[in-house]
C-alpha cells in the first residue's frame, strides 16, 4: 500500500511536469481606431489573429460609425425610422438602456447630435455652438425617444441618432473573452483601448495586474490592481479634448444640458463583472461629483470605482467601499 506522503509528491509531480508544459501566447493587433493585446496560458496554440479579426470585423459591421454601411450607420440615417439590429448590437442596446436608468439619464446614447456638435464626431467643427442650436438639437437627445421590438430599432423622430462607442468597445472585449472561453482557455486576458477583462492566473499561479492610468505622469500612482475574475476600465477627461479661448472642452458631453461636463472629476477607474458594464458606468462617474459616485458606486452590485479629482489644485482620491480588495497589498 503507498503512502499518503508518496502519493502527495507524485500528485505534486505531475502538477509540476503540467504547468511546465504550459506557456503564455500573445496576439496583437489594431482594431476599432485602437489597439488590442490578447495573452492566454496554453500548452499549444488554440486562437488565431484571423479568427480573432473576424470577431471584431463583425462588431464594427454592427456598431463603427466610421463604417458606412454598418447597422448603426444604417440606423443613422436621418431618412430612417427604423433600421434592423443584429444580436451584437441588441446586447449593447439592452445593457444600455439598462444604465441610462440606473444613471437617472447620465449615461445617454442618442447624445450624438450634440457630440457632432461640439465636434467630438466623425468631423471636427471651428467654432463653438450657439445656445440656440445646443437647443434645438437637444430635442433629439433622450432615449425615451428610441425602442427596441424583436430585431428592430425605432426612433420617434428621423434625425435622432446614436453613438455606442462608450460602451461598445468594452463589449468587444467581452465578446473576446467569451470567445476564448468557449475554446477551453482558463487563463487570459483581453485589453482593448484599454478596456480589460481578465481570468484566471499568469504561469505560476499570479493574478495578473493592471496599473491604474493616472492623468499626469509626473504624479503617477503606484496602486497595481490584481483580479482573478473580471474587467477594468478607465475614462478621462484629459482624452478627446480641445482648447478653446483658454478653455479645455471636454468630450464628455449632459444629454439634459446640452454642454460638455464640467466637473472636477479627472479619472474613473470601475471594476465589473464585465468590460461592457465598466465601460458604461465609467461614463457615468465622470459626470458625477465625487460625492455622488461613490454614492451610487456603493449601491450597485459588483460595481466598484476609484475616482482621481482635483481639489483646489491638488490631486485627491475616493475609493467606493469594496475597491481595495482588488489593490495589491
Amino acid at each position: 500500500m503507498l503512502s499518503n506522503a508518496y502519493l502527495l509528491l507524485c500528485f505534486l509531480g505531475s502538477l509540476f511536469i503540467a504547468e511546465t508544459k504550459q506557456k503564455t501566447f500573445t496576439i496583437s493587433g489594431r482594431a476599432q481606431g485602437t489597439t488590442y493585446q490578447i495573452q492566454y496560458v496554453s500548452e499549444e496554440p488554440i486562437v488565431g489573429e484571423n479568427s480573432i479579426d473576424s470577431i471584431m470585423d463583425a462588431i464594427d459591421r454592427s456598431m463603427s460609425l466610421y463604417q458606412p454601411h454598418s447597422l448603426i450607420c444604417s440606423f443613422n440615417r436621418s431618412f430612417q425610422k427604423s433600421a434592423e439590429v443584429d444580436e451584437h448590437m441588441v446586447n449593447v442596446l439592452r445593457e444600455s438602456f439598462r444604465i441610462h436608468r440606473k444613471s437617472n439619464g447620465l449615461f445617454d446614447i442618442t447624445v450624438k447630435p450634440l457630440m457632432d456638435l461640439w465636434g467630438f464626431g466623425t468631423e471636427s467643427v471651428n467654432h463653438l455652438p450657439e445656445r440656440e442650436a445646443i437647443d434645438s438639437i437637444r430635442a433629439l437627445v433622450g432615449m425615451d425617444k428610441i425602442w427596441l421590438e424583436g430585431m428592430i430599432l425605432y426612433k420617434s423622430n428621423p434625425k435622432i441618432s446614436i453613438d455606442l462607442n462608450g460602451i461598445a468597445q468594452g463589449y468587444t472585449v467581452d465578446v473576446l473573452a467569451d470567445f476564448l472561453e468557449s475554446r477551453g482557455i482558463e487563463n487570459y486576458l483581453v485589453e482593448l483601448g484599454g478596456e480589460i477583462r481578465v481570468k484566471g492566473n499568469k504561469i505560476g499561479g499570479n493574478p495578473y495586474e493592471i496599473a491604474i492610468e493616472r492623468p499626469f505622469e509626473e504624479q503617477s500612482s503606484n496602486l497595481l490592481l490584481q483580479i482573478s475574475n473580471g474587467a477594468v476600465t478607465t475614462s478621462g477627461n484629459y482624452r478627446n479634448v480641445f482648447q478653446h479661448q483658454g478653455k479645455t472642452i471636454h468630450h464628455h458631453i449632459h444629454p439634459k444640458k446640452g454642454y460638455p461636463i464640467q466637473n472636477n472629476v479627472l479619472s474613473a477607474t470601475v471594476i465589473a463583472s464585465t468590460a461592457m458594464e465598466a465601460d458604461g458606468y465609467d461614463n457615468v462617474f465622470m459626470a458625477l461629483s465625487p460625492i455622488e459616485g461613490i454614492a451610487l458606486a456603493n449601491t450597485l452590485p459588483n460595481i466598484e470605482v476609484y475616482l482621481i479629482y482635483d481639489d483646489a489644485g491638488i490631486l485627491k482620491e475616493a475609493f467606493s467601499n469594496g475597491f481595495h480588495q482588488y489593490v495589491k497589498k
